[in-house]
Parts: structure tokens; C-alpha cells; sequence
């Protein structure tokens, strides 16, 4: 891992730069598979299913049979698990809900919001090197107690034409039933523009390679997409009270998800640094996924900086996806923390934790959108709508200013929806 020592500010912002991303490789292909599914429905998913995945699909929902034989072949213990992490998932989100305030903004004028259901959403879960249950309840749990009146999932087929036993079995637990085997591009094609069994939905969310990436961002001209996204990342502010063993843990641990991935260690603490690195090497040694990981630590980098102080503003100018603060007294700095996906504080809050089971959303924004975006919530999963009702006290309250406005404007038709309105209260 390379080590920059103390740079200047001005040099953050190409220090800071992430990995990047060539769309252009990825971009023929996708708009074609889109244009595809678009005109050929079911029979370019049955297509690309044995192009891609090499299997031969005679049926793209999944079936109650399925779903029941999933759960029989699910461990106990992994059947616990989940059950565990979707109670605590629907814990934190539940508490999300917000009253109706009715507030009075002038005598006779009153405002409220309220939240509504997105009718149709759209979940795509991966499944490739290893089978994303986790994103099934991080973003079924939110879309149920949303009470979206249709939620789909789209996931990749196994080669045997079936999907994973614990995507299934996740699904099951936040009530989904209508899984599609589906991946790539062309599921995301499928749920944005609907096929004869896939129907068409309004959000999509979830997580995909550069395919289901960039499938996203074409689409989301027509229907609307949780957040752009790009490779996982993580960044720890270390000082001397970190446990290095701990730290390199949870490099590794982003490290992992790809060779594209990125990881930051910014501290104030030569001999932390050094601690860490050495233990990188000693871990990453054992990973069964050590060229991943190998790969990924060669776009990561180690920051010394003066102080702490310094360590969080440069972290808020990388918004970094995860942020873990292995500092003393992290509650302070936590206060600082402006841009980031999700925080864990203390040595003992590592980002595996909220990845499946603290019960915060893992699905969180990346490549420094988090200067902007937040992670996929309850209200991710709502639209809100804005009500006010106005009588007789509130239209000669309000109305005379909404005249000299409207009329400001040049906009003769809206001030005469006011003043008919007024001359009606006075008699006229």
C-alpha cells in the first residue's frame, strides 16, 4: 500500500481521485442488450440466459416449489441469522416513519405532507462469485414496511436454472414473492421497460458489476434508479489507540469485494501506519480471495497527516462509502463527519456489522457521492406529497401578496385566481 506523508491541501483533491472507471468497454454491449429485451421481451432474457449464464430457462419466476425446496436445504443456523439481521434492519427503519404535521402557515392557511408508497420497485441482487442475500434484506425490509404495492427481484440463475437457495430464502423472510431469474443488463432492462412475465416497475435499486452499472444509468432516463454507484470503498482515521489487527481487518474486508475496490488509512501515527501495513501483508496472505484483495490494495493508499484534525477534513473531501473512526474519543469526531455513506465508531464497530446485521442500510453511496447522496433509507422507498387547504380567512390573509407577486411576474392569469377569489369574500 503506498504511503502519502503529510500533503499539502491543495493537493488533496488528485491525491483523493478514485480508481477509474471506463465505461466506454461496457457501453455497446449494454445499450444493445437494453434495445434487445426492450423489443423482444422474455425471448431476449431466455437468450441472454444462455449466452451468459449458460443455462436453458424454460420458466423466469421463481415457483412456490422453489422457494419451499430453498428453505428446506437453508441451515439452521444460517436460517437464525437472517432471521436475526431482518429483525434489527426492520427495527432501525421502522423508526423512520414520520408523523402528518399540520402546521398553520397564516391564519387560514394550512400545510402538511405525507408520505406515499412507490406503487412499483424493482430490487436487483447479484449473484456471482457469492450470492447477495444480504441485499435482499437491506432493501426488502425498506421497500415492505414502505408498503410498495409491487416489489420484484431479478437475480442471476444458477447453472442448473434455479436461484440461490439463500436469496430465496432472504426474499421469503421480508415477505417478497415474485423473484425473477434474471441478471446483467437485460434485468435491469427488463424492470425498467417490463417483459410479457416481468412487469415494469418505477424505482430500481441494488448493486451490480460495470454491466448493471452503466444498464442503470441508461435507463434511469426512463424510470427512476436508488443512486449512481461504483466500487466499494472504505476509510479509517486510525490514531494510537486503534488496534492494527483490527484496522487491516477491515481494509481487507472492502478490499475483497473486487479489484477495483479502494481503501484509505489516514492517521496521525507513523507507527500505526506501519502496524497496519505489516499487518495487511500477514492477513491478505490467508484470504481465499487474496488476488482480489492484492489487486484492489494496489489502487488504496495510506495518508500521515499532522493531527486528527486534518485526518476528518480530508476524509470529508473523500466521502468515503464507510467510515470508521478508530480514534479515541470517535463520538467527538463523528460530530465532524459531514460526508459519508455510514459510520462506525470505536475499534469495536467494524463495517462488517452494518454490512448485514447492526441494522443501519449497507446500500450506500460511493466514488465521493456521498458529498451529495444519502444510503438507501425508508424514504427511499416513498415519495412525498405536499397538501394545503386555504379558507375564506386564509385566501384574504396570503392573497393581496400572492397579487403584487403574480403580477411581478407578469403572470395575469395567476393573479386573477386570487383576485376573483378575493372579490368573492368581499362581496363583489
Amino acid at each position: 500500500m503506498k504511503i502519502i506523508r503529510y500533503p499539502e491541501r491543495e493537493d488533496w483533491p488528485t491525491m483523493l481521485q478514485r480508481p477509474g472507471a471506463d465505461s466506454s468497454r461496457v457501453e455497446g454491449s449494454v445499450r444493445t442488450i437494453i434495445n434487445t429485451v426492450r423489443g423482444d421481451g422474455d425471448h431476449a432474457l431466455r437468450h441472454y440466459a444462455r449466452v451468459f449464464d449458460q443455462v436453458e430457462l424454460n420458466d423466469l419466476a421463481v415457483t412456490k416449489e422453489e422457494f419451499a425446496a430453498a428453505e428446506r436445504r437453508i441451515p439452521l443456523n444460517f436460517a437464525d441469522a437472517i432471521k436475526l439481521a431482518h429483525a434489527n434492519i426492520e427495527k432501525f427503519h421502522a423508526s423512520q416513519r414520520e408523523p402528518v404535521k399540520l402546521i398553520e402557515t397564516a391564519p387560514g392557511v394550512t400545510c402538511w405532507r405525507r408520505s406515499v408508497p412507490i406503487d412499483r420497485v424493482g430490487l436487483y441482487v447479484p449473484s456471482g462469485t457469492a450470492p447477495l442475500f444480504s441485499t435482499v434484506l437491506m432493501l426488502g425490509v425498506p421497500a415492505v414496511l414502505a408498503g410498495c404495492r409491487e416489489v420484484v427481484i431479478c437475480t442471476p440463475p444458477r447453472r442448473d436454472g434455479s436461484a440461490a437457495d439463500a436469496i430465496l430464502y432472504a426474499a421469503n423472510v421480508c415477505g417478497i414473492s415474485a423473484v425473477y431469474k434474471v441478471g446483467g443488463a437485460q434485468a435491469i432492462a427488463a424492470m425498467a421497460y417490463g417483459t410479457e412475465t416481468i412487469p415494469k416497475v418505477d424505482k430500481i435499486f441494488g448493486p451490480g458489476n460495470s454491466y448493471v452499472t452503466f444498464a442503470k444509468q441508461v435507463v434511469s432516463m426512463n424510470v427512476a434508479i436508488d443512486m449512481p454507484a461504483g466500487p466499494s470503498e472504505v476509510a479509517v482515521l486510525a490514531d494510537r489507540s486503534c488496534n492494527p489487527v483490527f484496522v487491516a481487518a477491515d481494509l481487507l474486508s472492502q478490499a475483497e469485494h473486487g479489484p477495483d475496490s479502494q481503501v484509505v488509512l489516514v492517521s496521525d501515527s507513523p507507527t500505526v501506519v506501519d502496524e497496519v501495513i505489516a499487518e495487511l501483508e500477514r492477513q491478505i496472505a490467508t484470504l481465499p480471495r487474496r488476488s482480489v484483495a492484492e489487486a484492489a490494495i494496489q489502487n488504496s493508499f495510506a495518508v500521515l497527516v499532522n493531527d486528527l484534525d486534518i485526518g476528518i477534513d480530508l476524509l470529508n473531501e473523500y466521502a468515503p462509502e464507510h467510515l470508521i473512526l478508530a480514534v479515541c474519543d470517535a463520538d467527538k469526531f463523528a460530530e465532524r463527519v459531514t460526508n459519508a455513506g455510514s459510520v462506525f465508531l470505536g475499534n469495536f464497530s467494524c463495517e462488517s456489522l452494518g454490512d448485514y446485521a447492526a441494522g443501519t442500510n449497507h446500500t450506500l453511496p460511493t466514488a465521493g457521492f456521498a458529498r451529495a447522496y444519502s444510503g438507501v433509507s425508508l424514504d427511499s422507498f416513498l415519495k412525498k406529497i405536499t397538501f394545503q387547504k386555504v379558507d375564506e380567512t386564509g385566501i384574504q390573509s396570503i392573497g393581496p401578496a400572492v397579487e403584487v407577486m403574480a403580477e411581478a411576474e407578469g403572470l395575469d392569469a395567476h393573479k386573477r385566481a386570487v383576485s376573483l377569489r378575493l372579490e368573492a369574500c368581499n362581496g363583489i
